[in-house]
């Protein structure tokens, strides 16, 4: 069910909180066990029945550029280049042409993840009447610096809680969504420069957003503890 499915990485990001690291590569490409993270999201995707993935680039991009054209991957994925960071639903709006034509994946590539895209895909065409998009949701061991997210007894998402100092639960949002095209007009409409994902479209779809919850594997790799953290966890690349 995921086959002709496009999906847009976001990769532009400093990584402030990875240095000394990210001071010599961008984020996107720290590896894990030897394989950068823009390649488990590549082979996790394409592997799943993804037509075409676009990421955008900005800090460090032309390792980024060099990266993705050595790769077994190269011919079905698209760079765009942000020379000013957009925000992450700006994003959205400058990949405008990409995002449209049907339902389209969104997810921060600093994310070491597995999932079934084929349930996810399913969860979100089956979503109640008034719901307009899917976030992914794990249990987070590091609740204070995740997005926390409450749902009611259907699984729609009735509060975010960004990174606050004493989170209810530890029900986190894993920054991968499905949505549709007509996002754009809701991002659109929020009206500020460089819009962000948390702090200004998803608040706007509270009431009008499932979860979909990952018990398999998701971890932000945001940190040099989360990175360790992985190492130890996650099977060799």
């Amino acid at each position: 069910m995921s086959r002709g499915l496009r999906a847009l990485l976001l990769a532009a990001g400093v990584g402030s909180r990875l240095r000394p690291i990210t001071e010599r590569i961008p984020k996107c490409l720290v590896p894990i066990h030897g394989v950068p993270l823009l390649d488990y999201w590549f082979g996790l995707l394409f592997d799943q029945g993804v037509d075409r993935v676009r990421v955008n680039t900005h800090y460090l991009a032309d390792q980024v550029v060099h990266h993705v054209a050595s790769c077994r991957w190269r011919d079905r994925v698209e760079l765009v280049h942000e020379p000013r960071l957009l925000g992450t639903a700006g994003t959205l709006l400058a990949n405008a042409d990409f995002c449209r034509g049907g339902s389209f994946l969104v997810a921060h590539a600093d994310n070491l993840t597995r999932f079934d895209l084929a349930a996810f895909v399913r969860a979100h065409r089956a979503r109640p009447p008034g719901v307009v998009a899917t976030m992914m949701t794990f249990h987070t061991d590091t609740p204070q610096s995740c997005g926390i997210v409450e749902l009611d007894r259907r699984g729609i998402v009735t509060a975010l809680h960004e990174k606050v100092a004493d989170p209810p639960g530890n029900l986190a949002n894993g920054a991968v969504y499905l949505f549709e095209p007509d996002i754009l007009d809701r991002i659109r409409a929020v009206g500020v420069p460089c819009p962000d994902l948390s702090r200004h479209l998803l608040p706007q779809l509270l009431g009008r957003m499932q979860a979909f919850h990952n018990d398999d594997y998701l971890r932000d790799i945001g940190t040099i503890d989360a990175l360790r953290k992985a190492e130890r966890e996650f099977p060799g690349g």
